[in-house]
């Protein structure tokens, strides 16, 4: 049995947007997948390079790499060829006149500041004045004053602050364009432009690249991540929490079919782009159940990986005391008739990365993680089997930190790398080394978040959408068996089934979430239903204009439940 010199560690980052591209109009409604490209995932690729000794897993969505390469492709289309700009707010960085209407005006200086106040507006003075004159005009009838020049200063800030810290801290570009504060031309808006095309368009071949040298595992998850416990089995929510409400829908039409689409389409979106099969996956969310493990295994995946909430109430399940064996968890496990390898995230020290570092000064939070790593070295000394997976979003947690992460994630590179007690690896590379998996009796159905699925079922305004979704299924599928569309419109439909069936709109319904975050994704999981009836040239359902969460529960004003996760 292989017995390991340093406690494994596995760092493990998950890349994930949602669709944000009208399918009718080819627009993306929020520009979120290339802001978090530009910054996240061009720094995540950053640190990775810096440090050559450090390994990670990263995480791709089959729908994020589309993404990100629909909008390299259209970006470098408009610098060539002078083709429309996707996003409104990228638009601002090009030749297209700012638009007159007042109310049209007011929503691009908004867009302009949604970013985090002290990291993000106020750390650069020349933007933090922008944006005290911008909200000083924030309302339709004195944004009319606002002039052209305001605007695309104020855009050209945005997407300044948004960029990475590696990227603000190595191109001379960005330090000019930083320095000169204000009064923008054309010329210096196309130059940002160039830039934020270059950064989206070598995500996937800079994280091909430390894949080819062995410095980065890449995995995927199911196509448009849903919470593939659900489409098999509604009743899977109940498993953890037995008194939960279903919708009125006993099941998703055709679920478990829809669930195995997810995955070999993920597996050959992800083959595609980076060359080879992933054998690693991270279902969505971290939601398993017996029958997601055994459809992962048959489609092929050596490992998937969830969190410790779900292996803490799967070995209650099973007969196991927890509590007093400490030792059975930070240690992969399998169906008793299965091979493939479940790692459990260590929910306390991800959420503390996730969650807590922020607050701190970065070498700090660096030291800390270090030392609580450096004693679980101590207490599973001379183990077999003992790995530590820490598991969260590459993306969502480092605006909350000062300088994008960049010092924490320095510092912790930097102390793994070498460290005589700690082993930074791989899930692949630890079972082509022998680590020894346990059987698991009993999988209990849940996710990432408390153990449960509650976050995607049970409250009266994620039901609702359940079942609006159900209703959409059932049409598609009888236009499919009634055969009204061509070989070419049935597979747009297929696809934009699966945007459908992403889990983010299920995730912002509910009673925890503010009433602007609320409104949204409501709006954008209407949208992407109201188009998937329109490609099966159907009209869609009156429902389907009112917002699903009016007389569901979600409030006015609340506390946001923020995806510095493992989604």
């Amino acid at each position: 049995m292989t017995r390991f010199a340093r406690l494994p560690v596995v760092l493990f980052w998950h890349m994930h947007q949602p669709q944000y591209r009208d399918a009718l109009t080819g627009e993306y409604v929020l520009p979120w997948t290339y802001l978090h490209a530009m910054k996240d995932y061009t720094d995540m690729a950053a640190h990775l390079e810096a440090h050559p000794k450090a390994r990670a897993v990263v995480n791709f969505t089959p729908v994020l790499i589309e993404q990100l390469q629909d909008l390299a492709t259209r970006i470098a289309d408009h610098l060539t060829c002078g083709d429309p700009l996707p996003d409104p707010l990228l638009a601002l960085l090009g030749p297209a006149a700012v638009p007159h209407a007042p109310q049209e005006r007011l929503e691009l200086m908004r867009a302009c500041l949604r970013a985090h106040r002290q990291h993000m507006i106020e750390r650069f003075p020349a933007f933090h004045e922008l944006a005290v004159l911008a909200e000083s005009l924030a309302t339709p009838e004195k944004a009319c004053y606002a002039s052209d020049q305001l605007i695309h200063d104020l855009a050209v800030w945005y997407h300044l602050a948004w960029l990475g810290e590696t990227v603000r801290r190595s191109d001379r570009r960005v330090a000019v364009l930083s320095e000169q504060g204000r009064g923008y031309t054309p010329e210096q808006r196309r130059e940002l432009l160039a830039i934020v095309g270059e950064l989206v368009e070598s995500v996937i071949p800079r994280f091909r690249r430390l894949a080819e040298r062995g410095q980065c595992e890449l995995t995927v998850s199911p196509y448009s991540h849903p919470i593939v416990p659900l489409l098999i089995d509604f009743n899977a929510v109940r498993e953890s929490l037995p008194a939960s409400r279903l919708p009125q829908h006993s099941r998703y039409p055709g679920g478990a079919e829809r669930a195995a689409w997810h995955v070999s389409e993920a597996i050959r979106i992800f083959t595609d782009a980076f060359g080879f099969r992933p054998r690693g996956c991270w279902p969505s969310e971290g939601a398993v159940s017996k029958a997601t493990l055994e459809l992962l295994e048959r489609s092929g995946f050596r490992w998937a990986a969830s969190s410790s909430n779900v292996l803490r109430a799967s070995l209650i399940a099973s007969g196991i005391e927890a509590n007093d064996h400490p030792g059975v968890y930070n240690r992969p496990y399998h169906l008793p008739d299965g091979r493939l390898a479940c790692f459990f995230r260590e929910d306390r020290l991800s959420d503390l990365v996730g969650f807590t570092y922020a607050t701190w000064h970065g070498d700090h939070a660096a030291q800390n993680l270090v030392h609580e790593l450096t004693e679980l070295a101590r207490a599973y000394s001379g183990s077999r089997d003992h790995v530590v997976l820490i598991a969260l979003d590459g993306e969502n947690a480092w605006e909350h930190y000062p300088f994008n992460g960049y010092y924490f994630l320095r510092a912790l590179y930097e102390s793994l790398a070498d460290h005589p007690l700690l082993e930074l690896t791989t899930p692949s590379e630890l079972l082509a080394r022998g680590i020894e998996s346990q059987p698991l009796p009993k999988v209990v159905a849940g996710s990432w978040v408390h153990g449960t699925l509650a976050t995607w079922m049970g409250d009266p305004a994620k039901n609702a959408g359940w079942d609006l979704l159900c209703e959409a299924k059932l049409a598609y599928d009888r236009v499919i068996a009634e055969g009204r569309l061509d070989p070419q419109e049935q597979r747009a439909a297929e696809r934009q089934l699966a945007l459908c069936e992403s889990s983010d709109w299920f995730w912002w319904f509910g009673d925890y979430n503010p009433e602007d975050a609320v409104r949204q994704f409501d709006g954008l999981y209407r949208r992407q239903l109201t188009t998937l009836y329109r490609m099966l040239k159907l009209e869609p359902p009156q429902s389907l204009s009112q917002p699903i969460s009016v007389g569901h529960g979600a409030p006015e004003h609340g506390g946001v439940m923020r995806r510095a996760h493992a989604g």
